[in-house]
């Protein structure tokens, strides 16, 4: 008679492994520090900014061959010991991180190049940036945060420069996409 896999104790902490392993809970939820922690379901304008960023993006880098682009909060694994898988909105893997081929069937072991995150109304500042130098430490080259609100960008890169972009700026990451460029404004018409 075949037993279904034990779940993990109460105060047991879940592995990244573990996580992404388990059966579909009906909501969406992220790992933090070997924690479930459920997550607030978006709304429409949120879902379609997310939408509209990841067909802008992966439009570009599939015509280009560039990568990956993964979005619906894909799962990012940001920490190890104890684990943190966080939800990207929109994440790019180049083919250098994330070869072309069979994707695995896990959480890739690797940091994507770029993470797109949209602003919902509920966030707040502090814990978007909490969640922007946890994506950087793991090793993302650059967090594009688009806040709706304010029709602008905030480019936050590795190397600790924040660049604030309007809705008129243009945006180019010639080290991550190329020959890439795009008006901010255009990711919110």
């Amino acid at each position: 008679m075949a037993t279904a896999p034990a779940s993990p104790l109460p105060d047991a902490l879940v592995t990244a492994e573990e996580f992404a392993a388990r059966p579909d809970p009906g909501r969406p939820e992220e790992l933090v520090e070997g924690r479930i922690v459920p997550m607030t379901v978006p709304k429409p304008r949120h879902g379609y900014l997310c939408n509209k960023a990841g067909r802008i993006l992966g439009n570009f880098c599939e015509e280009h061959r560039l990568g990956w682009v993964f979005n619906n909060d894909t799962g990012v694994i940001t920490k190890r010991d104890p684990d943190t898988v966080r939800g990207a909105d929109v994440a790019f893997y180049g083919y250098a991180r994330l070869p072309e081929g069979e994707l695995p069937d896990g959480y890739p072991d690797v940091a994507p190049d770029l993470v797109l995150e949209v602003l919902s109304p509920s966030d707040r500042w502090p814990k978007v940036l909490t969640k922007v130098a946890e994506y950087l430490d793991a090793g993302v080259s650059a967090v594009l945060v688009l806040d709706d609100e304010r029709r602008e960008a905030r480019l936050f890169r590795g190397d600790g420069t924040i660049r604030v972009l309007s809705a008129e700026d243009e945006l180019g990451i010639p080290d991550i996409l190329g020959a890439f460029r795009i008006t901010i404004g255009r990711f919110f018409d």
